[in-house]
């Protein structure tokens, strides 16, 4: 029997997208269900347990559509969906859609330093351990990573919070930028924001810079043991040109891998980084919306973070396809 032919990576992204779309919406089906039967009333939240007479309760309730059967609600929102409405934020007053994207920017540039941090902090130190096996600079890098990931990021980010920032105070405790009433300043704007996001950076990192590394160590001693680089040794090159030209480039696809299947993770743990440091990104809004009640904007971001890791996860894989020619889809 013959082998099914590769196909072209532009067909593969497209049937990728179609096979997204019922997973995303038995994802909205799912959310919505387990939102509305969690413990808990928006409406009180809204409005205040003191005060609110029931008929104002009800007229609240009945103007936001919350005194309809779940199903009909269901309905509702799954129509507005198709159309492109989130809904409006019972909390906050505006658009769903337009309160997300205002956060996007300040966690992308969250997540994306805590994973730069971390593949090239964690692939500088899988190599050099990968290159001196067992030695005592890898037996404590392995020690220390087993520990890195054991610990949990909201640990982490108060003790960094707690350590650096309150008691020596390197660090800013809060925010994302410091407020000023000088004349505006690029380098210095720039600074100043790197120097608010260097902690929650390596508190949402330090995971997957311990993960990075051992992948990467475990890559290279794998690829030292491969035919080519024993023939590359065997013609005359010398080791760290069989290395870094040859070994890692191997090594360090997995990485590509890691980074995009642990992509929601990363978003997940945002939440809480963004949470401990006061960082206003979609984590920040994610833990208000939970106390506030707040189900469009709960639902909208995770509709968000749904489409967000499947797109990372496509990425992933046209970007392996890219960089290691034998990679086919079929």
């Amino acid at each position: 029997m013959s082998a099914r032919k590769s196909i072209p990576l532009w067909r593969y992204a497209f049937r990728r997208v179609l096979e997204a779309i019922p997973l995303v919406l038995a994802v909205v089906i799912v959310n919505f269900v387990i939102i509305h039967l969690t413990p808990g009333d928006p409406v009180i939240a809204l409005v205040g347990e003191f005060g609110a007479t029931p008929e104002y309760v009800a007229a609240v309730r009945r103007e936001l559509g919350l005194d309809r059967p779940l199903h009909e609600q269901l309905l509702v929102y799954m129509s507005r969906i198709l159309r492109g409405d989130l809904g409006y934020s019972l909390v906050y007053r505006q658009s769903v859609l337009s309160l997300i994207w205002s956060r996007v920017p300040l966690t992308v540039l969250l997540v994306g330093s805590a994973l730069v941090f971390a593949s090239v902090l964690g692939i500088l130190v899988g190599t050099f351990s990968g290159t001196r096996p067992y030695s005592f600079f890898d037996n404590m890098a392995m020690a220390a990573s087993l520990i890195g990931y054991s610990i949990p990021v909201f640990w982490l980010a108060q003790m960094l919070l707690l350590g650096l920032s309150l008691y020596l105070g390197l660090f800013p405790s809060a925010g994302w930028i410091t407020l000023t009433s000088g004349v505006p300043n690029p380098l210095r704007d720039i600074a100043d924001v790197a120097w608010h996001l260097t902690l929650p950076a390596i508190a949402l990192g330090v995971q997957y810079l311990v993960l990075i590394a051992r992948i990467t160590r475990s890559g290279l001693l794998e690829q030292m043991r491969e035919d080519y680089v024993l023939t590359a040794l065997a013609k005359g090159l010398d080791d760290r040109t069989v290395v870094y030209k040859h070994a890692l480039k191997n090594a360090i696809l997995p990485v590509i891998t890691v980074i995009g299947v642990h992509f929601g993770f990363v978003v997940g743990g945002a939440v809480v980084t963004e949470t401990v440091f006061s960082w206003p990104g979609i984590g920040r809004l994610t833990f208000d919306a939970v106390f506030a009640r707040d189900y469009p904007v709960l639902l909208g971001i995770l509709i968000f973070i749904s489409v967000s890791t499947i797109v990372a996860n496509l990425i992933t894989d046209i970007a392996y396809a890219i960089l290691d020619p034998r990679v086919r889809y079929k």
